[in-house]
């Protein structure tokens, strides 16, 4: 069994005027703005770096402690969470394997940690210590304490623990609030004795803070006012452990909130958590994002046999049926990375390097085939800029494939240490978190 962890168009407008997008160049959530993975064109990145001679490192700089959160960039600043076991340094097994071992180090207090760093030199800016305490759950033995990614909307720096709680700090490092959501025990739904830890992450939409705890316990979905974490809505869910991140489809005349979930993916209204929609036929393990583009909504999950990609259409209510959706397949969908569109075609990577490129409309298939790596698969998920997707490895190699409907891999660079979090683009540079550093890799 494998541990799961966890990663625009003509709406950009309105979506930027409630929700925690920010400017072009702000990637405020994991994946950025909706959960797109996408960065505006002019980026103008490098296909080729080296990480031994420097060529295209703009910076390395290390990071305490041991974390597959993504970073998360505003303004002149780059935001991390990590968790440090005050005994010594922890680790992590990466690369594919059906284990559900747990680590050993749940016996030893860990300092929860979010960092601010100054984006151009990656100098640390300031560092707060959310919590000092012995972890409540255990961690699969390739997780860590630091698996969801923060959240910030220029104002708020939001950050999640799991069972350990939810913090809220100002942009300037101000402590402002807490939340204990209760213990979140995320583990195997069919092994309830084992434990891997959460790894859905917050969002901010429209002054709230939402998030996702489903659990072996009592699952639910809540929001917090973003100002002062008091409760705005509490909505239980029928559902297992999960580990992707809530997504907000603005839409024209309504929002939506998305949900991956194995029982039903489901859809909400964001303001009161009344639920709009339910779609089944899932897998029994979900961690894959949902996300959108072009007025198409993209839910998947890779857990056999079902394995699906939903591609469905917005504005639906009740029971979902075929009709609701624009296309879907199964056995084909991705364990671990959220997939990507660029101009019309969604891209899916899995675990283990098969890899395929679907039109989003029609869900003809352009290619399916191996992406090819070293031995350890993949748990980031894509981004992309400027007609080219960066998949970072597990074994510490960024591959760089053309964003085109016939496979092109135009390079492959070793980063040397194992890749794990999601990248996040900004301003010309692509920022890698690796197992010990965070790296800045530009033409600048």
């Amino acid at each position: 069994m494998k541990l799961v962890v966890g990663l625009m168009g003509s709406f950009c407008g309105l979506f930027a005027a409630i929700s925690a997008v920010g400017g072009e160049h702000d990637w405020p959530q994991f994946r950025g703005a909706s959960a797109s993975g996408i960065a505006p064109d002019g980026q103008d990145l490098p296909e080729r770096w080296n990480v031994e001679t420097g060529e295209g490192i703009l910076y390395r700089v290390e990071i305490p402690g041991l974390a597959h959160s993504s970073p998360i960039s505003w303004g002149d600043r780059i935001f991390l969470t990590t968790a440090v076991n005050t005994a010594g340094d922890s680790s992590f097994k990466p690369g594919l394997y059906g284990s559900g071992d747990a680590a050993s180090d749940r016996r030893n207090d860990h300092e929860f940690r979010i960092l601010c760093l100054e984006k151009s030199t990656g100098k640390t800016v300031w560092e707060k210590t959310a919590v000092t305490a012995k972890p409540i759950d255990k961690r699969h033995v390739k997780a860590t304490y630091a698996n969801s990614t923060p959240v910030t909307d220029g104002k708020h720096v939001v950050a999640f623990f799991g069972s350990q709680g939810l913090f809220a700090y100002s942009i300037e490092g101000e402590f402002l609030w807490k939340k204990d959501l209760g213990r979140l025990d995320v583990g195997a739904y069919d092994l309830p004795s084992y434990e891997w830890g959460g790894a859905s992450s917050p969002i901010i939409w429209d002054g709230l803070v939402i998030v996702q705890c489903d659990s072996q316990g009592e699952s639910f979905i809540a929001a917090f006012d973003v100002e002062t974490g008091d409760e705005k809505w509490l909505t239980k869910r029928n559902e297992l452990p999960s580990w992707g991140t809530p997504t907000v489809f603005p839409g024209g005349n309504r929002a939506e909130l998305i949900t991956n979930g194995s029982n039903f993916i489901r859809g909400y209204d964001p303001a009161t958590g009344k639920e709009l929609w339910r779609l089944g036929g899932s897998s029994k393990i979900t961690a894959p994002t949902p996300f959108f583009a072009e007025n198409r909504i993209v839910v998947c999950s890779g857990r056999a046999p079902e394995r699906p990609i939903f591609v469905i259409k917005p504005g639906g209510t009740g029971e979902l049926g075929l009709e609701d959706l624009a296309w879907s397949v199964n056995r084909r969908g991705p364990y671990m990375p959220t997939p990507i569109i660029v101009e019309g075609k969604l891209f899916v990577l899995n675990n283990s390097g098969p890899f395929a490129c679907y039109d989003l409309h029609t869900g003809l298939e352009h290619f399916y085939l191996r992406l090819p790596h070293a031995g350890d698969g993949f748990s980031a998920s894509p981004v992309a800029a400027d007609g080219k997707i960066y998949f970072s490895g597990e074994a510490g190699n960024v591959f760089v494939v053309e964003a085109a409907t016939r496979f092109n891999l135009l390079a492959t660079n070793p980063l040397g240490e194992p890749l794990m979090a999601s990248p996040v683009i900004s301003e010309g540079v692509i920022y890698f978190r690796g197992a010990k550093h965070l790296f800045a890799v530009g033409s600048k």
